[in-house]
């Protein structure tokens, strides 16, 4: 993500409309890579409120109904007359096709995977400069086997008569197949050429237009009052937190709530380094034992998630009033708390899409009813590399941006079953194991992170000491990311992954078993829970 200093032009936004794609949170993604920002919208978002925020473009998602299907989401073809640039993938390619006349049926031309695409038109707005031969990525069974009347077919597949089709005079374009991921070889640059040469976007989207629009707004919304931050030691809180710190100085206390789910050594490097980087006002506040009897016999994930943003609630409260009482002589008013959510946060919570809830999410769904602040969110529209260059950019040292993700609910959510302080201890020695052995091979950087994971209600049984034993298996759960909303497993050295074992089964009392998560996301998760 580039991190120049922002146009004075205010950047231009392209709306990502979501028809159920897998891949819609990645067409954004690769929006905002060619510097213009990003949007997703629902499908079922009616055409004239997609208008009223005056899109530079418009991108149709893939989706997996038939446009034939009963109940399959539509469009309002009106769209397509408003003058607004609009690029069609896959369902939505068949949808602008037959909106506008063109012929879309189940002929029996499935698609699936790599394909080989032949550009008829190499110098056409979306091909020109592209190989007249490319590999692309398709996923469909209909198919369309008639452009619209004033549609130029651009590209063709063996199968497929009319792969890709274009009208300069009205900025329509479409492709059946999916630019967004990485095995269409030229997809960035079919997916550009829309932006800058279809639409005439201008690419001046960077972090220094993120942090100089939410300075302004955190400025103008807090006033004169005062707000408190959730900082966990992660990049999301931490970046968040010196955002909004830039916005209002010393109005801003960072609370750091030890609630007995931290890792190993966290609790002292919070403390240590963060404060140390931005000078923002810290309060520790410890409240292990709290939370430990919120979730004493508990086991079920949901439920935990919602404990611990309960309880995490009630702390902030609780901090609120201390540190009111501690400026009364200003009477300032706490009234916002600031949290690190991120789009993947609210997407995977069902905010904003019209999506299923994946997992709620004590930064966005599991909030209680009766949050006596006013949320402050100024990740909330930002993927996770677009928050580590807002934390560069805001000089946050690099042990502080580059830190893997880690849960807001801690090891909470890397315990199946209830959580209990012994558990605790056990999975805190395995975790910090498997993280120095990582760190020693060289590997942070390249992996997205790696959870560990105790599965405390299952016992295996293994030879230790020259006896039987009866303990715990230990799960790894390394997986490479861009931006968690999917994940393949880290393809780790043999030589490390044995080394995280023979360490874990030596030196940690009651596990006697260690194994590899080899699950992508989907069908999983990257937590367990």
């Amino acid at each position: 993500m580039p991190v120049s200093p922002a146009s004075d032009a205010a950047p231009d936004t392209v709306l990502v409309v979501d028809f159920g794609a897998q891949y819609a949170q990645l067409i954004a993604r690769r929006v905002r890579e060619a510097r213009v920002f990003s949007e997703i919208v629902p499908s079922d978002m009616p055409v004239a409120e997609m208008l009223a925020k005056n899109p530079a473009a418009i991108i149709l998602s893939g989706g997996p109904s038939s446009v034939y299907a009963e109940g399959a989401p539509s469009l309002d073809a009106s769209l397509f007359e408003a003058g607004v640039p609009v690029f069609g993938m896959c369902y939505g390619f068949q949808l602008m096709a037959t909106a506008l006349g063109g012929t879309v049926d189940n002929s029996g031309a499935r698609e699936y995977g790599r394909t080989e695409l032949n550009v008829s038109k190499a110098a056409s707005t979306l091909f020109e400069g592209t190989p007249e031969e490319q590999q692309v990525w398709m996923s469909h069974g209909d198919a369309c086997s008639a452009a619209p009347a004033g549609f130029d077919v651009t590209a063709s597949t063996s199968v497929v008569p009319v792969a890709a089709f274009e009208n300069d005079e009205k900025k329509l374009y479409g492709v059946q197949y999916h630019p967004e991921v990485m095995h269409s070889t030229h997809g960035q640059q079919v997916l550009e050429h829309f932006l800058y040469r279809g639409a005439g976007i201008e690419p001046n989207w960077t972090t220094g237009n993120v942090i100089e629009e939410q300075v302004e707004e955190i400025r103008a919304r807090v006033g004169t009052k005062r707000a408190i931050c959730g900082l966990s030691g992660g990049v999301d809180s931490a970046v968040a937190a010196a955002l909004v710190q830039r916005a209002i100085g010393s109005q801003l206390t960072c609370v750091y709530v030890d609630h007995g789910l931290m890792r190993k050594g966290e609790t002292e490097q919070v403390e240590k380094d963060f404060v140390a980087a931005t000078g923002v006002q810290l309060k520790v506040v410890d409240a292990s034992e709290r939370f430990l009897d919120a979730l004493a016999g508990v086991s079920d994930p949901e439920q935990k998630r919602k404990i611990i943003g309960r309880e995490f609630i009630r702390v902030f409260e609780q901090a609120q009033a201390e540190i009111v009482a501690e400026n009364a002589a200003d009477g300032a008013d706490v009234a916002f708390l600031v949290q690190g959510t991120l789009y993947p946060d609210v997407v995977e919570s069902g905010g904003g899409t019209g999506t299923a809830n994946i997992k709620s999410h004590h930064n966005v769904g599991g909030l209680p009813e009766d949050l006596e602040f006013e949320l402050i969110e100024p990740l909330r529209k930002l993927f996770k590399d677009e928050v580590r260059a807002v934390g560069q950019e805001l000089g946050l040292p690099e042990e502080i941006v580059q830190r893997q993700p880690f849960p807001g609910p801690g090891l909470g959510i890397r315990i199946v079953g209830d959580v209990t302080r012994e558990r605790l201890d056990l999975l805190r020695e395995a975790d910090a194991i498997a993280r120095e052995e990582l760190t020693a091979a060289g590997l942070d950087r390249q992996i997205w992170q790696c959870p560990v994971v105790l599965l405390a209600d299952v016992r295996s049984v293994g030879v230790q000491g020259d006896g039987r034993t009866y303990g715990h298996p230990i799960v790894l759960r390394p997986v490479s990311s861009e931006d968690a909303m999917t994940a393949d497993w880290s393809r780790l050295p043999y030589e490390t992954l044995e080394r995280i074992s023979t360490r874990i089964t030596n030196e940690v009392a009651d596990v006697n078993r260690v194994v590899l998560d080899v699950t992508s996301k989907p069908p999983g998760t990257i937590e367990w829970e």
